[in-house]
């Protein structure tokens, strides 16, 4: 059982998990109805449960889930220290299947479970009962003091009336809400890992209000709470994200002067966040959820607030996350350690002060609350080490987004074309070297970009069986901005990502496309085109070139024309460099490990494999198996140049969250190759 769920919490393959369960069902097996245990049992595949009902969205697996978190219950005395929590998970599982499906009996059950758990929070309160008659703050703060689920179970039961408002329109229970609101955020000081919760639901409250009565102090209000955000520190869970975009939105939807201020806040906390994760796959899940459009929105924000320098910084802050934080980390975290002995003391401190942190904040989803002094010491150590860090010399930025003086120096060898699309408007800007970024407002909606997007993909996989002509000839408008001839750099984001940029164009006769004034190449961030230029050297002489090449894959078609192909590379490349090739049942995953760190060229051919729903199981296919994703990530090669990709969907990534690019020519730049070729 530890096995399967480590692999889990590490890669997030939903088989693990699904092993997970049946580990837990088999234990609870063999807990008779009388075992002292069986409680906790029940609890923790509940728990288990409910993240498959998570991954998934199976409605059975949540009714399974309510269905053991009643029987935890029930063995549970009403004089039990532990029970307010078993009536507190219960309670919030019926209010996630009444959003499910609407049926106000879960939420009506819940809201008296929540009573129930409040009440044995404030247990020789005069005032207080299962029925929660009105009382004041004071009297609720006081009668709570030492019971650690307190402002958990005033937060619950805030929540369900506030549910029950929006269904049934009594404003009475958004009063109480709000009433109880405050109460937990009382309970909840500065420093609390879960002060970002009470404060986002504070404003939401205060705002269903301002919506019903018109009362502009409420809003006003509401927004106050929003910008007390600022004081939350280095360590940052997925509520505080949440709540940052939250009110991202909020400020969005009514015009709010600090629409731009909430953006930089979430880029923030998206920064700081992932910086406490562990680098691998089971966090792309919550990199992916938490990314979503924010840096593409943050960026239109910024262009009609007409600070386009914020714009850029935002935009590469927020996308490409997972691979930006991995470089981030790999380099200063090596340059520190070679930095010296305070250096490399430093930088084992911080990695197991982030592995310590990550632990903590995924263990406040299953955990009480009063673990939240723990969580403190950590994130004040966290400060400690950040403060000292950034002492030494050359490391005044560590872990810090670059700066557009620091970006700009993308724009050298030519301009890079970042191509933005929100909800809120789409928008190119020129990153030139030697200016503020030109912007060119694009006369294109996203949904039209998505249009175009579905069209375009729809054609690739039905070559030749239609007439659907797509047009990007929208984009051309460039050319006013950037002189003919130019070798140019394409940045998109969202679903510009999905379509080829450089062959935009109306395709008429006597007409020009982009392809005939501009060589294109792409990049999916302004700093991996920097960091990719800062590793050239090359001492030609010393350089090597491996083709692999593999036309009879294990458990996979055949390929035809591959040995010719490594034929044709070898005859144009063997005069000039040191030239190894392997094929068929040479090229294995591990010889193909084994040669990737020596040479420096590299020419793969091969079947392509993506996997949509595992990006990091995406592999290319060798005689005995599989080339992955994850395996590549982890290789450190030696001074790599050049890949080319012979193998399809190589640029293919999850359509749900393109800007990440977990792809197979993704990774081996990551790898280190400062160019790489593949194919959408």
């Amino acid at each position: 059982m530890a096995d399967s769920l480590k692999r889990f919490e590490q890669w997030g393959a939903l088989s693990d998990l699904d092993e997970a369960i049946e580990h837990h069902r088999a234990a609870l097996a063999l807990r008779p109805k009388d075992h002292p245990g069986r409680s906790m049992f029940l609890n923790n595949l509940a728990i288990r449960l409910r993240s498959r009902f998570e991954q998934r969205g199976a409605l059975f697996d949540l009714d399974e889930v309510i269905e053991h978190h009643r029987a935890a219950l029930a063995l549970r005395p009403k004089d039990h220290p532990g029970r307010s929590m078993f009536l507190n998970n219960l309670a919030i599982r019926l209010r996630s299947r009444f959003e499910q499906r609407g049926a106000l009996s879960d939420l009506d059950e819940a809201i008296e479970l929540d009573r129930a758990a409040l009440a044995l929070c404030f247990l020789g309160h005069p005032s207080l009962s299962t029925t929660l008659p009105p009382a004041s703050m004071t009297d609720l703060c006081n009668g709570a003091r030492r019971h650690p689920d307190r402002s958990m179970s005033l937060n619950n039961l805030a929540n369900s009336l506030q549910a029950r408002f929006e269904q049934r329109g009594a404003l009475s229970d958004l009063e109480k809400a709000i009433e109880l609101h405050r109460a937990a955020l009382a309970f909840r000081p500065l420093g609390h890992p879960d002060r970002s919760v009470s404060l986002n639901n504070l404003a939401k409250s205060l705002r269903a209000r301002f919506e019903q009565q018109s009362v502009s102090s409420d809003l006003e209000e509401a927004f106050g709470f929003y910008l007390q955000l600022h004081e939350i520190s280095h360590a940052v869970s997925r509520k505080d994200l949440s709540t940052a975009k939250s009110w991202a939105a909020s400020a969005e939807q009514l015009n709010h002067y600090s629409a731009l201020v909430a953006y930089q806040t979430a880029l923030g906390f998206l920064d700081r966040h992932v910086a406490a994760l562990s680098s691998f796959s089971r966090h792309f899940d919550v990199i992916r959820e938490a990314t979503s459009s924010i840096a593409m929105d943050a960026l239109s924000c910024s262009v009609r607030h007409g600070t386009l320098t914020t714009a850029v910084e935002l935009v590469e802050q927020g996308r490409a996350v997972f691979w930006t934080q991995l470089a981030r980390f790999r380099t200063p975290l090596d340059e520190l350690s070679a930095s010296g002995d305070t250096g490399e003391a430093l930088a084992e401190e911080f990695k197991q002060l982030s592995f310590r942190i990550c632990k903590a904040l995924d263990a406040l989803d299953v955990s009480l609350e009063d673990q939240f002094s723990q969580i403190r010491e950590l994130i004040i150590q966290w400060d400690g080490i950040i403060s000292r860090i950034r002492m030494l010399p050359d490391f005044a930025r560590f872990l810090l987004p670059p700066l557009f003086s620091d970006l700009q120096k993308a724009g050298e060898d030519g301009p890079v074309v970042i191509v933005n699309a929100s909800r809120y408007s789409c928008d190119a800007l020129i990153i030139l070297s030697s200016q503020d970024p030109v912007h060119v407002s694009l006369d294109i909606t996203q949904a039209e970009v998505s249009e175009s997007t579905s069209a375009f993909q729809f054609l690739t996989s039905h070559a030749g069986t239609s007439d659907h002509k797509t047009e990007l000839c929208k984009i051309v408008m460039l050319r006013k901005f950037i002189p003919r001839g130019s070798r140019i750099w394409w940045c998109p984001t969202a679903e510009f990502t999905l379509l080829p940029l450089h062959a935009a164009g109306p395709y008429e006769p006597k007409n020009h496309n982009f392809s005939h004034f501009y060589v294109s190449s792409y990049t999916p961030t302004l700093a991996t085109l920097i960091r990719a230029r800062r590793q050239g050297s090359r001492d030609t002489s010393a350089q090597h070139f491996v083709a692999i090449g593999q036309a009879s894959p294990d458990g996979a078609k055949g390929l035809w024309c591959v040995a010719a192909e490594l034929g044709i590379v070898a005859q144009r490349v063997a005069p000039f460099l040191s030239f190894t090739s392997l094929a068929d049942s040479n090229a294995t995953v591990q010889r193909a490990f084994d040669t990737l760190s020596q040479k420096q060229w590299l020419h793969l051919a091969c079947h392509g494999m993506p996997n949509r729903e595992e990006p990091f199981e995406s592999s290319f296919a060798m005689y005995d198996g599989s080339l992955m994703i994850r395996d590549i990530i982890r290789t450190r090669l030696q001074d790599p140049e050049f890949a080319f990709l012979s193998a399809c969907h190589t640029t293919v990534s999850d359509k749900k969250s393109p800007d990440e690019a977990i792809h197979l020519a993704a990774a081996m730049q990551f790898s280190g190759f400062r160019s790489v070729i593949g194919s959408m």
